[in-house]
């Protein structure tokens, strides 16, 4: 597969060559690079067999719109629907239906159980999953349990993801791309709040 030619947060962060945010960017080299290298090797991996590509834009469709409704997650959807149009509309509708805020979650430990908040859980429905597939539902019930409540994200979490079929290799890129792009999403709304008070910090 080939990389990509662009470099994506400054697409989403409507970054132009030479402008203020651009300036900002160029002082951190290496995390610019390192950013996009992380996009690269997850939608452009030389071997996506644990866990292809129209899946991880899929996912990546699923975990953005369900946190915002902003630029990253419509630069997903689009890609998504790309790649697979026919699930892309009803993930996006499942994302839509499973948007909220967090995280949530129960601490295990003594002195922090009082700082335990519940919250929305994610489960697809029956036409939903019939729809999807098994091993699909089964990474955007897991997509959301990392993004709004990864503290309960345990051994069992697992087990339901090999129960549907994803094998070891797939979970970690799984586990690895929603951790990227809850990353990505938030440098990407930063730069455009920044860009929004015209103020670039010294």
């Amino acid at each position: 597969m080939t990389t990509a030619t662009i470099d994506v947060v400054d697409e989403l962060a409507g970054v132009r060559a030479g402008d203020a945010l651009d300036t900002l960017r160029r002082r951190r080299p290496v995390t610019r690079e390192q950013l996009q290298a992380s996009y690269d090797a997850l939608f452009a991996p030389r071997d996506d067999s644990a866990f292809p590509r129209a899946e991880r834009l899929l996912v990546a469709a699923f975990a953005t719109r369900s946190t915002a409704d902003d630029a990253t997650a419509r630069f997903y959807a689009d890609a998504a629907r790309d790649a697979d149009f026919p699930r892309a509309a009803l993930v996006l509708a499942e994302a839509s239906a499973a948007a909220t805020a967090g995280p949530f979650g129960t601490y295990r430990e003594e002195g922090l159980r009082t700082e335990s908040t519940d919250g929305r859980r994610y489960e697809p429905s029956l036409a939903a999953r019939d729809a999807l597939g098994e091993r699909l539902a089964a990474a955007l019930v897991h997509t959301h349990l990392l993004t709004f409540r990864p503290r309960e994200a345990d051994d069992a979490a697992q087990a339901r993801l090999l129960d549907a079929g994803w094998n070891p290799d797939g979970i970690v890129t799984l586990s690895q791309l929603v951790s990227f792009l809850a990353f990505q999403q938030r440098v990407a709304a930063g730069l455009r709040a920044i860009a929004r008070t015209q103020e670039v910090p010294a």
